[in-house]
């Protein structure tokens, strides 16, 4: 039975584990690396595609066409302020799609964010393949717990176009739950998980005991995290050096993703080290010449800048205790999860909410790939006795008469749920309803997110009040919502699954997949070119050496004719022609053949390279010996 993947598709960084041997352990990408930069790029020039890390090698020298922290643009409309906001930042243009959700470009081409993550899985699967020796075709995927049901879908959909049938959709901080858990199942406990990666910030707590993890509550903020760390870093330096040199970085995209990079490994040094200093020379350039960009940075100073990211921590983390009936004080442990609870300032919020030193058990950048894989090996049949009851992070609902949401499902109903309530008409004779799906926690509809609509109609005519529409909400274990409204009178009933406002449909992902098939072969093909050129020059140095080191000893006509095929070799090379190539090698590798049985069949010949001084033995010069087979 194939193995299903486990995978954290991460803002900054993406990971995959499998279970081996019964235990839930890292794939190693191709580059031989932990971890897979969430980076996609393409060569406008070329055309070329590059994923991981080839991508983000690339991103200062080519900021238009280099895609990173797409995640934060999953299931958004082009119009919401988190999309504006990332608009404004980004080196690379965010458009809107023909249905008016955010879209990136990248060489001229619009793709749809799930698109983008397609093909960050469609690497990670292709690596674990090669890596495990094994086709991969499903997979769990790890997704941010306060994900909405648009995200969710956007998520699912891009697994379809990478070629996985996505088995699970799992929330993070569950996962990483898993994770710690899964040797302590034993021991009754709460614990709450605090996850604060590179765009996304969770907190969930959870009840662990006798092999059930049951989610107690969830909160957060999809659009706080190390990207917006970076981005506060960033500022400073753009103010600073304007202030010293009247130059504005700002205008420069190049110079923009130089003071980015610079930015993370500043915050990243910040770490371990009191002080560290980021020095970019060639900067920019006036009328005066080149302009160098040092700064020196302390950690009091890089604390003062991001005071108020890390403050928005605290809210979520307030609400979630409250939401699951418990205390500060009656949490057991608290889990780091995501590179940014490594920063000593945010250890020392977790300290001060939950009033206990955090764990640091786990890998932060690992654990929720190894839950995720936990997670796979439960449906696989390899991990067994582990029961996970996790929960929808936001309340579900429908508007009403005054555009009032009246919610069916509250926010932590543990999933799989369903829910049915019965609502009327509002007016007389009225005879189709618009079901206006919402998801959210504010009372008027305006101020929720729409997930969904659609429209019942079909109804008898009569007074308002009379008709009984009954609505049934029912959430899969993927925390994926489907709506269905009945007229009880006539029985007509209408249903949906509520589709990602990424506006992928079926003819979209069926396009994408083809698309990802073709560029897989792509790929395969310039691979293939790639080790045919290698071989080439190879074969071409090797044949340049063999001539030159028996030029006094080759007969002429071999000579020459090897010399003829060896620079059709690199006449081939030069034209960058895969079939010459081949043909000349073969060409070349014949001749060779001639030449070296030439070489060998020389008295006293000591092989290619040998000196003509060596060629004479005397009688007394006879070794004796023992020959193998080679």
């Amino acid at each position: 039975m194939a193995r299903i993947l486990g995978i954290d598709l991460g803002t900054t960084n993406s990971v995959a584990a499998v279970i081996e041997a019964g235990e839930a352990d890292v794939v190693e990408s191709a580059e031989g690396n932990r971890i897979t930069p969430s980076v996609v790029a393409v060569n406008a020039r070329s055309g070329e595609r590059y994923v991981g890390q080839t991508a983000k090698r690339q991103a200062v020298t080519n900021p238009d066409n280099t895609i990173f922290s797409v995640k934060r643009l999953m299931g958004r409309r082009f119009t919401d302020p988190e999309v504006q906001d990332a608009a404004r930042r980004l080196p690379y243009t965010i458009a809107s799609g023909d249905n008016g959700d955010a879209h990136v470009e990248m060489a001229g081409q619009n793709y749809a964010p799930p698109q983008i993550s397609s093909m960050i899985l469609q690497k990670i699967r292709q690596d674990a393949e090669a890596k495990l020796g094994e086709r991969i075709t499903e997979a769990v995927i790890t997704v941010p717990a306060y994900f909405n049901d648009s995200q969710r879908q956007a998520t699912v959909d891009a697994g379809k176009v990478a070629g996985l049938d996505v088995k699970r959709i799992i929330n993070e901080p569950t996962a990483a739950a898993l994770a710690y858990g899964i040797d302590r199942q034993q021991t009754d406990s709460k614990i709450a998980v605090f996850d604060l990666g590179g765009g996304t910030f969770d907190v969930t707590i959870l009840d662990l005991g006798a092999g059930v993890f049951e989610v107690l509550s969830t909160n957060g903020d999809t659009y706080l995290g190390g990207d917006d760390f970076d981005e506060a870093i960033l500022n400073w330096l753009v103010t600073e050096f304007r202030a010293e040199t009247g130059i504005d970085l700002a205008q420069d995209r190049m110079a923009l993703q130089r003071l980015r990079d610079a930015a993370e490994r500043a915050k990243i040094e910040l770490s371990s080290t009191l002080e560290t200093e980021i020095n970019l020379p060639f900067i920019t350039a006036d009328a005066s010449g080149p302009q160098h960009l040092v700064k020196p940075l302390s950690r009091s100073r890089l604390e003062q800048l991001v005071a108020q990211l890390v403050d928005r921590t605290e809210g979520p983390c307030r609400q979630a205790i409250t939401d699951a009936g418990v205390s500060a004080g009656s949490i057991n442990d608290v889990i780091l999860v995501g590179g940014m609870t490594r920063m000593p300032a945010v250890q020392a919020k977790v300290q001060q909410i939950f009033g206990k030193e955090p764990s640091r058990s786990v890998n932060p950048d690992e654990a929720v790939a190894l839950g995720a894989a936990i997670q796979a090996g439960v449906l696989g049949g390899e991990v067994g006795d582990i029961v996970l009851l996790d929960v929808t992070p936001l309340t579900l609902g429908i508007e009403t008469l005054g555009n009032v949401t009246t919610a069916l499902i509250s926010r932590n109903t543990t999933i799989p749920t369903k829910k049915t309530e019965t609502f009327t008409t509002a007016a007389d004779g009225q005879s189709s309803v618009d079901i206006h799906v919402l998801q959210g926690e504010r009372p008027m509809s305006a101020d929720n997110k729409t997930i969904g609509r659609f429209m019942l109609d079909g109804i008898l005519p009569a007074p308002r009040g009379v008709p009984q529409i009954e609505v049934t909400f029912d959430i899969d274990s993927n925390g994926i919502l489907s709506v269905s409204a009945q007229d009880k009178g006539t029985g007509k009933e209408q249903r949906i699954v509520i589709q990602t406002s990424s506006g992928l449909s079926d003819e979209d992902i069926e396009r994408m997949m083809g698309e990802a098939e073709a560029n897989e072969e792509t790929d395969r093909q310039r691979r293939a070119e790639i080790e045919t050129r290698n071989q080439a020059d190879s074969l071409a140095y090797s044949a340049e050496r063999l001539l030159t080191e028996n030029a006094e000893s080759l007969p002429a006509d071999l000579k020459a004719e090897a010399e003829g095929k060896l620079e059709a070799l690199r006449s081939a090379i030069a034209a960058n022609n895969v079939a010459q190539m081949q043909t000349a090698m073969n060409e070349l590798n014949e001749a060779l053949q001639r030449v070296g049985q030439a070489v060998y069949s020389q008295p006293g010949s000591g092989g290619p390279g040998a000196a003509p001084g060596d060629a004479e033995t005397g009688p007394d010069d006879t070794v004796e010996g023992e020959f193998r087979e080679v």
